[in-house]
């Protein structure tokens, strides 16, 4: 049985209200939840980026059972490697155990404010690889040094080591990802549910380990509305991912996606009420091996019916669905 999980975004919505959206994932019944790392959001009509770790940590003190995961963070350009150690180590903690580290090799929307440049794909993945290294490691414990290509580390340490250390996700698009990932990783992250992605990452190690994808939906009795709302707000997810990770700005995204028309995310995003429509639109993902998939309800002020209609409706339908 898929196990189906809960986004709180960004890039949608407040602090506050991030954390009394989780409050009612759990609620709801809903497996697991994910949350996004952004220092944008896409689009203007998004409208916010809070720092995700506090709400993370808000998140961990408000629920007590759903468990907690970061979709992604990047290791490598706004946050040192050991750094995203001692914040996961410390969610970890917080949560009692509840808490798994999603890493990615990042976007430029969010990693050029530090103003190091966009590196090259190849390299951004080297960069990842030395970054899981040095977070596994402190991970274990002890003081650790090195110095590698990209990143010195210096006699750090974690001082507050949780019971068991948080698994390690890592996001993947493509052969090279997920190779690193089967090798490194004790679950792996993909966005689009394609099956090459899961049997390669199960070459290089991965088989057996949990696969975690993600898919938005707009949920509202106004099937028209949802879909002006989803045009609105994720008109930029029609661009893909290649395109997505290396602009730089809302003003970019805003450009780039002008000519996707409602009509367009429609066919890719499920809008209004009609749960089959969800249930089929999870089905790709069940059926190229996903073990967990965790929705967006696109929306930031619209969660609380979202949340009411999954618990009576989608979930039971999500839960009986097998692969085909």
């Amino acid at each position: 049985m898929v196990r189906i999980g809960y986004t709180m975004m960004t890039e949608q919505a407040g602090p506050r209200e991030l954390v009394e959206h989780v409050v009612g994932a759990e609620r709801a019944g809903f497996d697991f939840c994910v949350t996004s790392d952004h220092y944008f959001p896409w689009l203007e009509a998004q409208g916010h980026a809070p720092y995700a770790w506090t709400v993370l940590g808000a998140a961990a003190q408000a629920t007590s059972t759903i468990p907690l995961m970061t979709y992604v963070t990047c290791p490598t350009m706004r946050y040192h490697p050991a750094v995203v150690a001692q914040k996961a180590a410390t969610v970890q903690a917080l949560s009692g155990g509840r808490f798994r580290l999603g890493l990615g090799s990042g976007e430029r929307l969010n990693e050029h404010v530090v103003g190091r440049g966009w590196p090259a794909a190849h390299v951004r993945l080297e960069m990842l690889e030395e970054a899981v290294g040095i977070i596994r490691a402190l991970f274990e414990g002890g003081t650790v040094s090195r110095h590698g290509r990209h990143f010195d580390v210096e006699n750090a340490r974690l001082w507050d080591l949780p019971e068991e250390a948080p698994p390690i996700g890592v996001a993947v698009s493509g052969e090279r990802s997920c190779e690193l990932a089967g090798r490194l990783a004790d679950l792996v992250i993909a966005i689009d549910p394609e099956r090459e992605l899961l049997e390669a990452f199960a070459r290089s190690g991965g088989a057996g380990k949990p696969a975690v994808g993600q898919l938005a939906v707009c949920y509202d009795t106004d099937r028209d509305a949802a879909v002006k709302r989803a045009h609105e707000q994720f008109r930029w997810s029609a661009l893909g991912w290649k395109v997505n990770a290396e602009l730089p700005g809302p003003a970019s995204f805003e450009q780039a996606c002008e000519h996707v028309r409602p009509e367009d995310v429609a066919q890719a995003i499920p809008c209004g009420d009609d749960v089959e429509a969800f249930v089929e639109a999870v089905r790709p993902y069940v059926d190229a091996g996903f073990s967990e998939v965790a929705l967006v309800q696109v929306g930031g002020g619209h969660q609380e019916p979202f949340l009411e209609w999954a618990e009576s409706t989608l979930l039971p339908a999500l839960r009986a669905l097998r692969p085909s």
